[in-house]
């Protein structure tokens, strides 16, 4: 079977143009930039790049970017004073907590004190269930940014059976929510698979599409596909190759080399649900802008 990709990159590059032209005819009407904050504590690798990529997106977009980098010993009450100094600064529209953050701080408690105004991440409780009820809010921006995906290339879910594997409150929560809503895409039969699933390999191999978050290199595997299934790949990993200068290359949760043949569509990675999940989140903070 001839797979298509679902390219991330492109399509990531076509919504941020998108958003580059409305934010300059807000300033050619004499309107407020756009203003996204992020909110940085410690010197977790993967937590500086991925800020990064996102103040370079704002940059590119037209948006104005502030970055609050802390020390890993800071407080809980220290950030949480961070937070609310955020929630009552006029100029700041949107603004994110990088998660995760060190292990004496509680990370609910953080997300429950961000303004569900601003809360461009779409964490917050309030935002979770307007979601859940289908009432327009900020959608957590890697499962919104999936929908967008399967927007951009036309795929019809209506119907299908779609497999979620993880149920974490950033993707297979959402994810899930998100795909069996009554919505295009979306109306799927959602499966939620997990840790604690048993024989998780009959569940995807009824699957119209996966989606896998579940944080482990190459674990969905060719015998686990049928024929024509759709694959979303939501993992990053870092694993050792000797080729590469660095020494090691990022891959997914899916055995894209062996799985793709039997694909319809399936992202890669990296390349795919990464870059949709930084234009998704600009999305949000154009709509928080809005909503001044």
């Amino acid at each position: 079977m001839s797979y298509k990709l679902l390219d991330g990159k492109s399509t990531s590059l076509f919504v941020q143009e998108e958003i580059k032209t409305e934010v300059d005819r807000r300033i050619a009407n004499g309107d407020k930039r756009p203003h996204l904050a992020a909110v940085l504590i410690g010197d977790d690798p993967a937590s500086k790049a991925y800020v990064g990529h996102k103040v370079k997106a704002c940059n590119k977009v037209g948006f104005d970017s502030s970055l609050i980098e802390r020390n890993t010993n800071i407080s809980e009450q220290e950030v949480l004073d961070i937070v609310s100094e955020l929630n009552k600064n006029p100029e700041i529209d949107g603004f994110i907590v990088q998660l995760p953050l060190p292990s004496h701080i509680d990370s609910q408690k953080v997300i429950e004190a961000v303004d569900p105004s601003k809360d461009v991440d779409g964490f917050h409780p309030e935002n979770v269930g307007k979601m859940s009820l289908g009432l327009d809010t900020f959608k957590p921006a890697t499962p919104a940014g999936i929908m967008t995906l399967l927007n951009h290339y036309e795929i019809d879910t209506e119907g299908m059976h779609a497999v979620v594997i993880g149920r974490s409150d950033i993707v297979g929560n959402p994810m899930s929510s998100l795909l069996r809503s009554n919505t295009s895409p979306g109306n799927c039969t959602v499966t939620q698979c997990h840790s604690r699933t048993k024989d998780l390999k009959s569940h995807t191999l009824q699957a119209d599409i996966i989606i896998a978050a579940i944080g482990k290199p190459h674990f969905i595997t060719d015998d686990m596909v049928k024929d024509g299934a759709i694959v979303v790949d939501v993992g990053i990993n870092r694993i050792s190759d000797p080729s590469k200068k660095s020494g090691s290359r990022l891959t997914g949760d899916v055995d894209f080399e062996n799985v793709a043949p039997k694909c319809s569509w399936i992202t890669p990675v990296p390349g795919g649900v990464g870059p949709m999940t930084i234009a998704t989140l600009l999305q949000n903070t154009l709509k928080a802008a809005d909503g001044k």
